[in-house]
């Protein structure tokens, strides 16, 4: 009798009582042994979803599940209409975001944490990888990324700079009256942390998918150095006092829209309007410095996340999986002109053929994710307003970072130090 209370109660806690509850174990195979629900919800970014009806359609027809879309502006509105539709039971089962929001919805227990094998982790670069990582847990695979690249005017330049130091001598060379030959947002941090990265700074310390909102390195000594090669192009003139602060990307695009600039760092956002212009263009990675270090741009990663509210998680994943696997990354980059972060389509003619795709899809291997932790929301302001004064020549490299960094502390003790 004993024996038969016991063999119940291990029964009903192994796999079906699991289910009712939305909970998984490790021993889980995913899809196996978790219900098959009628359908799953995906809420897919506006303009962007007409690529599921196929993949949606063959995932149906494999596992008879079918696949509901709906369309929500990624940005903004997919964040506040989960925290609101998830705990009324009418959200998604799959929401996109970008990874600088995973940090503040895992915090909020708006999506659930990833458990995929380390075979489907190494489908995707490292660094995006490492953006949809918060506190060492994974929490979504990567779909698509952005990031900075050297946009050229092949009217006006004929050929990439091997480095940077290169792209220096070619720009004072071209510099004259209107006429300028490379331009940057370099007051603007999202622009900046290229140089000030790619010298050796960095925002927070990661170790092993941890970033560390206490080891603050955007003052040390290669930030320093990063922060001085910035001043040095406004010092010297090559770039025009009209692109600095808030209406410094409006500038830039003006002069590059009508043909006055042979190089600029822009992202992949740019790239049609600069046709539309009438400009031809060419698109490249951004020179390595002399040193062969990088330039360490910003990486935006858009990716796939469980809602915490679903009550089908184990199939979200198995679906998360399905929809970003080489075959379908590809043919989403073909409806949708995203580049995704697989490793394995980086030479797929249609990326490597093109030019755009191929230079942001490059720069990615080497580009640094974001920040995704609530901290980071302290480091914006004061970087812009520390990069200011530097531009402007108010502040010499040091006391501008030192700064900046002192405020950012002090921002984090304050608005997050009991976390």
């Amino acid at each position: 009798m004993m024996l038969l209370l016991v063999l119940g109660v291990l029964a009903a806690c192994g796999p079906d009582a699991q289910k009712e509850t939305g909970g998984s174990s490790e021993g889980d195979t995913k899809g196996e042994e978790a219900a098959k629900p009628e359908k799953l919800v995906v809420w897919e970014d506006e303009k962007k979803a007409g690529w599921l009806d196929k993949v949606a359609a063959d995932f149906e027809k494999e596992h008879g599940i079918k696949i509901e879309v709906k369309e929500v502006e990624m940005a903004t509105k997919m964040r506040d209409s989960l925290r609101l539709d998830g705990p009324a039971g009418t959200g998604p089962d799959i929401v996109t975001l970008p990874h600088d929001q995973v940090g503040q919805v895992v915090t909020e227990g708006l999506i659930a944490e990833l458990n995929v094998e380390q075979e489907v982790k190494d489908r995707f670069s490292e660094s995006s990888i490492l953006a949809e990582t918060y506190d060492g847990k994974l929490y979504g695979l990567p779909k698509a990324s952005e990031t900075p690249v050297l946009i050229y005017n092949k009217a006006l330049a004929d050929e990439v700079p091997a480095t940077m130091e290169e792209l220096y001598e070619k720009a004072k060379e071209l510099t004259s009256g209107e006429q300028y030959g490379f331009l940057a947002l370099f007051d603007n941090y999202y622009f900046a942390h290229s140089v000030i990265g790619g010298m050796g700074g960095y925002v927070f310390q990661e170790n092993e998918g941890v970033l560390d909102p206490k080891d603050v390195g955007l003052n040390n000594e290669g930030a320093v150095k990063g922060a001085e090669y910035i001043q040095k192009w406004y010092e010297e003139g090559l770039f025009p006092k009209g692109i600095i602060g808030e209406n410094g990307g409006s500038a830039l695009d003006g002069l590059f829209n009508e043909g006055k600039v042979a190089y600029v760092m822009n992202g992949p956002w740019a790239f049609q309007p600069y046709k539309d212009a009438g400009i031809d263009i060419g698109v490249a990675p951004l020179p390595k410095f002399e040193s062969g270090e990088p330039m360490k741009t910003f990486m935006g990663v858009k990716g796939w996340h469980v809602s915490a509210f679903s009550k089908n998680q184990e199939w979200a994943s198995t679906f998360i999986e399905y929809m970003t696997n080489d075959e379908n990354a590809l043919y989403r980059y073909e409806q949708t002109s995203e580049v995704p972060t697989n490793v394995a389509l980086v030479e797929e003619p249609a990326i490597a053929e093109n030019e755009g795709a191929k230079a942001v899809a490059e720069q990615s291997q080497v580009a640094v994710p974001m920040p995704n932790i609530p901290e980071m929301a302290e480091v914006w302001k004061p970087m812009a307003d520390s990069l200011q004064t530097l531009v402007t020549g108010k502040a010499d490299a040091k006391s501008a970072l030192d700064s900046a960094v002192n405020s950012i502390n002090k921002n984090i003790e304050a608005n997050h130090g009991g976390k």
